[in-house]
């Protein structure tokens, strides 16, 4: 894998699915890619197992106020349903799916993730997978939901990368790898 590059990941400050969160965090840290995480607010986020179990917290790196998404490579949108319920109700969350979108940058979401892929209106002609309850959001966004651990798809000029749960992480952390791959070998000079 390339040892360069930048991830943004895109949370609330309460509610995100831990490992949705600090398992890719982790892995492309490891992998010398640096991670941004953005938050509404500088203070700590507080991560969730299931849905209900405290999990750890963790700090932000700066507010989705504060957010540049051009210095970027990759855009994660961890799940988490009161997380990805709250991300999509702000507007600096939405913006920046399109601005990675429209440039042609890839995504990577997960579980409850993809539903701000629908409120951003880029799931339209994608084949994607999410967790099953937002299979009717994300058809009636125009997608192609799929029951599958990992989903690339790069309709439309931009790669995104979709898995459905926890369970999936192996899966979805390979995704991701290759997508910062492909867009590293695009970018650089032959």
């Amino acid at each position: 894998m390339n040892r360069h590059g930048k991830v943004l990941a895109i949370v609330t400050n309460y509610g995100v699915e831990q490992d949705e969160l600090l398992v890719p965090v982790r892995h492309l840290r490891e992998n010398g890619i640096q991670v941004d995480i953005a938050a509404p607010e500088r203070g700590e986020i507080r991560t969730l197992v299931g849905d209900k179990d405290p999990g750890e917290t963790v700090r932000p790196t700066l507010t989705l106020d504060e957010v540049d998404a051009t210095g970027y490579d990759l855009l994660l949108i961890p799940g988490g349903t009161i997380n990805a319920d709250t991300l999509r109700l702000r507007q600096p969350a939405v913006d920046t799916v399109v601005a990675f979108t429209t440039s042609g940058r890839p995504v990577a979401a997960i579980c409850h993730g993809p539903w701000l892929l629908a409120e951003a209106g880029v799931a339209y002609g994608k084949r994607l997978t999410s967790y099953p309850s937002l299979r009717t959001d994300l058809a009636n966004a125009g997608a192609t939901w799929m029951d599958e651990p990992l989903v690339t798809d790069d309709t439309n000029d931009w790669r995104l990368v979709t898995s459905r749960n926890p369970g999936d992480l192996d899966e979805f952390l390979r995704g991701i790898d290759a997508a910062l791959q492909a867009r590293a070998e695009a970018v650089s000079p032959h």
